[in-house]
């Protein structure tokens, strides 16, 4: 029995380390299937909105995908597909971007994989054929500087959304009265993955952070983040609805920082097919308008912040113009700003509670 156990094994530490010439034979085998699935779907993203990322409008053009275009295709095109299967084989491997662009590892005698070849296969297989996202796959995303887990019920974190960390960043800098490192108190409203409240804690390390989720699936991935950062001191997780469960805060929160739920009911079955399919409306639809997520949390931050404390959220594009009025029109903020994403898209509305 002893026997079989070492020699199954040593049966699965083989499928684990291949030839580079192996790998190159797998990567081959599966951008040749990868353009094939794309000529035969005529796959197209979903509607403008909260996809995978800023760059997932493009379509992809079957035409361009012959095979003697491959090489052309994946340096002109950048297709989304092609470059996800290389962070999956670039996940398993270890190799770098350049490695695989040279294809230098292909001369290689061993390469190490977390993964056998047949479970890439299955796995490239789910992403092709069910389009489950590759982040779910795989059990992590990388944001900003760091890695977080996701599993499905946790909204994949945007790296457009990155720039809220660098907005509150910005604005402890030109506000010296909240750089009170010792003392400061942050709040992430449907923090998710711990994206947001990870990232407050790691730009400002003496700060307390508190963040809030309604579900229990997304606090106990948070709550595994914060500890794989060493992190789970200084970060607090409450489940409830937004400010709900931070009663002792009342009149103590220096900022409050939410990306909510903010596409329109109506729009969410028609998002990109991975998010409508996989990923939690809970975390998406917003409203008939988008903006109830939105309005909540404006009317409630108030009796949370202290006089000269920030309101930062983030929104949809189109809403900025809302969601300015919603802030003015509440009569209780001052210095109401609208700042733009990478991508030049109106995204986040920052505000300072004018106090009383």
């Amino acid at each position: 029995m002893q026997r079989e156990v070492q020699r199954e094994v040593q049966r699965e530490r083989q499928q684990l380390v291949v030839s580079g010439e192996e790998l190159w034979v797998w990567r081959q085998q599966a951008i040749q299937r990868t353009i094939d699935w794309v000529a035969e779907t005529q796959v197209q993203p979903g509607v403008q909105g909260r996809c995978q990322g800023s760059d997932q409008s493009q379509r992809l053009r079957p035409e361009s995908l012959l095979p003697e275009q491959q090489s052309d295709y994946q340096s002109n095109y950048q297709p989304d597909y092609l470059q996800e299967l290389d962070w999956l084989v670039r996940s398993v491997t270890g190799l770098d971007r350049l490695a695989l662009r040279l294809e230098s590892f292909r001369s290689s005698p061993g390469i190490e994989l977390t993964r056998s070849l047949s479970e890439l296969s299955h796995l490239w297989q789910q992403r092709l054929e069910q389009r489950v996202p590759l982040q779910y796959l795989l059990g992590s995303t990388t944001w900003r500087d760091f890695s977080l887990a996701v599993k499905p019920g946790v909204l994949i974190p945007r790296p457009e959304t990155e720039l809220l960390i660098d907005l509150a960043q910005d604005w402890v800098a030109k506000h010296p009265m909240l750089d009170r490192d010792s003392v400061m108190q942050w709040a992430d409203l449907g923090t998710g993955s711990g994206a947001i409240a990870l990232g407050l804690s790691r730009s400002f390390p003496q700060a307390h952070v508190h963040g809030v989720d309604v579900s229990p699936v997304a606090l106990g991935v948070a709550q595994h983040n914060a500890r794989q950062l060493g992190l789970d001191e200084a970060v607090h997780f409450y489940e409830g609805e937004w400010l709900t469960p931070l009663g002792a805060l009342k009149g103590k929160l220096d900022g409050i920082i939410s990306n909510p739920p903010y596409i329109p009911s109506a729009e969410v079955p028609e998002l990109q097919t991975e998010v409508a399919l996989h990923e939690p409306h809970l975390a998406l639809d917003g409203g008939e308008d988008g903006l109830a997520s939105i309005r909540l949390i404006v009317s409630q931050a108030p009796q949370y912040l202290r006089a000269g404390g920030l309101l930062l959220l983030e929104m949809m594009d189109g809403q900025a113009a809302a969601v300015q009025e919603l802030i003015l029109s509440s009569g209780t903020y001052s210095t109401v700003q609208i700042h733009s994403d990478l991508a030049g898209v109106r995204r986040f509305a920052s505000a300072q509670f004018a106090g009383g």
